[in-house]
């Protein structure tokens, strides 16, 4: 490890916006309060987020993470089930309900208004298309809002050349709200060259903070010896920021979870490194990472900040009353 003038001088781009979006944070505030009103354990159907630090920081505070809702034992039926954040078909309220279990829907609204926009468009009597990743929480919920045979998924620019509509069909689109948003528009704007009265949403789908994230990537890429985004490897939007770090000029992006994560050995020489994290990456393993290299370089910090953020989500109103102490603020801000 080297030390004082044996430091080798690095230059950080630390992207702006980065790190938790408004709907990370009212999924994971959910979790938090229902814990403080309801005592442990409470139920998470699937991660609440993408991010392992997050889950077993909630795991600690008496969270319990299930895949179905038939894991919950019958003496905890009173005990409450968050869904989370990416949203989740009809079908699963609808099995709480006759279970007879109380539920907290985490859904962020922005994942709600996809389903919004999917339903009208199914509503007035057009098929629906959803650019999405199969298997994604978010798309299995998405679809899950629409009548079998409604609905079908395409995922790439060749899907969408050699999709078939059924007979007769009016078309309508929608998007998962995390991905790339050069690689949507290619696979729209293929769809919309086969297909010229397909419709539209009436808003954007892929949220700002995608977009907002993204921006930020490019901004900071180019000329960047190494990129590393901070974010699990199932999370999508992380793994869209690795790939436009590489499309935008970075010489190599990496997708890491924790500092133990950086391959030192392989990296080789650096001089300027770009740092983002995904919207279910806490700012503390950012702080994680900068300490990392600070312990082997001088490190100067520069800022590619491209917007600032303030949106805001609350949460349902059966949570209001109850109050959070510092420090399950700075869990919830993603600082602790």
């Amino acid at each position: 490890m080297p030390n004082g003038a044996d430091k080798q001088k690095l230059t950080v781009r630390l992207c702006g916006p980065r790190g938790f979006c408004a709907g990370v944070d009212r999924a994971i505030q959910i979790v938090v309060l229902a814990l403080k009103k309801y005592g442990a354990p409470v139920y998470v159907r699937h991660e609440i987020v993408h991010n392992r630090y997050v889950v077993e920081g909630l795991q600690e505070r008496g969270a319990v993470f299930i895949e179905e809702l038939d894991e919950i034992p019958d003496e905890h039926r009173e005990c409450p089930v968050v869904f989370s954040a990416h949203g989740v078909p009809k079908s699963v309220p609808a099995d709480a309900e006759a279970r007879n279990l109380f539920y907290l829907d985490a859904t962020c609204p922005l994942v709600s208004k996809v389903h919004k926009q999917a339903m009208r468009h199914q509503r007035l009597g057009r098929h629906v298309l959803l650019i999405g990743h199969a298997g994604h929480p978010e798309v299995i919920g998405t679809m899950g809002q629409l009548p079998e045979g409604t609905v079908s998924l395409v995922e790439t620019v060749e899907e969408a050349n050699s999709f078939t509509p059924p007979a007769g069909s009016e078309l309508g689109f929608v998007t998962q709200t995390t991905l790339s948003v050069e690689d949507t528009a290619e696979i729209i704007a293929a769809l919309e060259q086969r297909f010229p009265d397909l419709q539209a949403p009436a808003a954007e789908s892929i949220c700002y903070a995608t977009t907002n994230r993204q921006d930020a990537v490019k901004a900071a890429a180019p000329g960047s010896d190494l990129f590393l985004v901070v974010g699990a490897p199932n999370s999508s939007n992380s793994r869209r920021l690795v790939e436009v770090a590489e499309k935008a000029g970075a010489k190599r992006a990496l997708l890491v979870q924790r500092a133990s994560e950086i391959p030192w050995e392989e990296i080789g020489p650096v001089s300027v490194l770009a740092l983002s994290a995904g919207a279910s990456a806490p700012e503390i393993i950012v702080e994680e990472i900068i300490d990392a290299f600070a312990r082997r370089y001088e490190v100067t910090v520069d800022l590619a900040i491209t917007a600032e953020e303030r949106e805001n989500f609350p949460v349902m109103r059966t949570l209001r009353d109850v109050e959070l102490t510092k420090a399950d603020m700075a869990f919830v801000n993603g600082m602790g």
